[in-house]
């Protein structure tokens, strides 16, 4: 059971949010899910995953998740990925940058009778910030904006 939930979690971040695909995110979650780590303004459910997924999108053109590891255990799934695009939207009162960022994050998701009945994110909002120029960069540090070569 464990490798089929892994490939559904894995098929969530890999087709169906960089997709926008509303019918397929039905197929995997509970109409009564709970998302965790949802903005303040959206419900739980199906509907407010869909309102997370049209955001990400208004935000980010050319959205992706590189996955790098998935681990299973029971009925939980974690999924460590990088999400990539390009900021082409209003992100928090930032406007559009049109740069790439890479954001670290880790997805844990908890299934029940094979869909996903709750979500947890953690993201390295920091690492966003300052690849869009809204936060310090430490010269030489760590996720420092790369530069081109001479």
């Amino acid at each position: 059971m464990s490798q089929d939930l892994k490939a559904r979690a894995r098929r969530i971040w890999e087709e169906i949010f960089p997709d926008g695909d509303v019918a397929a995110l039905r197929e995997v979650l509970h109409a009564d899910s709970v998302d965790h780590s949802a903005r303040p303004d959206e419900p739980d459910g199906i509907e407010g995953a869909v309102q997370t997924m049209r955001w990400l999108h208004s935000v980010f053109s050319d959205l992706e998740f590189d996955i790098h590891h998935v681990i299973g255990e029971g009925d939980l799934v974690a999924v460590h990925c990088t999400m990539t695009g390009r900021h082409t939207g209003d992100l928090m009162g930032i406007p559009p940058t049109n740069r790439q960022v890479a954001t670290p994050t880790i997805h844990i998701v908890r299934f029940r009778d094979g869909k996903v009945a709750e979500h947890w994110a953690v993201h390295n909002d920091m690492v966003t910030m300052r690849q869009l120029g809204a936060a310090p960069v430490i010269p030489g540090g760590p996720h420092a904006p790369a530069t081109a070569a001479p």
